[in-house]
């Protein structure tokens, strides 16, 4: 059974940092991209970032750009997300997530294959 379970929301202020992690399992975690999502209330969830399978190949949201930093660790089947400087607008539910699918497939709900449960990230301005 393929489970996903995201870790380190928390509240902090503007301009602070976070390091959320997404550990997974019941699969080969080597053979799948990995993608992160936030969803804040009353809003569709948006594409944060996604990294390939190897960890060379990577895409950001515009809105999180040079802000945020993703990576995995393929030895612990673990994908971190970097949050820093970060701004109220940021507060969501964060949603780590694992497909198959390339790049060009990686901005939307449907391009992945596995969710997890979501951690609370929450911004004070």
């Amino acid at each position: 059974q393929v489970q996903l379970v995201e870790s380190g929301g928390d509240l902090v202020q503007a301009g602070g940092s976070l390091r959320l992690s997404c550990a997974a399992s019941g699969l080969t975690f080597t053979s799948y991209a990995m993608g992160w999502f936030r969803q804040a209330p009353g809003k569709e969830r948006e594409f944060v970032g996604g990294i390939s399978a190897t960890g060379l190949n990577k895409s950001y949201g515009d809105s999180v750009k040079g802000r945020f930093t993703i990576s995995r660790d393929n030895t612990k089947n673990t994908s971190y997300l970097q949050m820093n400087s970060l701004k109220p607008e940021d507060t969501a539910d964060y949603y780590c997530a694992l497909g198959f699918r390339g790049v060009a497939y990686w901005r939307t709900v449907s391009g992945w294959d596995y969710w997890g449960q979501g951690t609370q990230v929450t911004v004070s301005a």
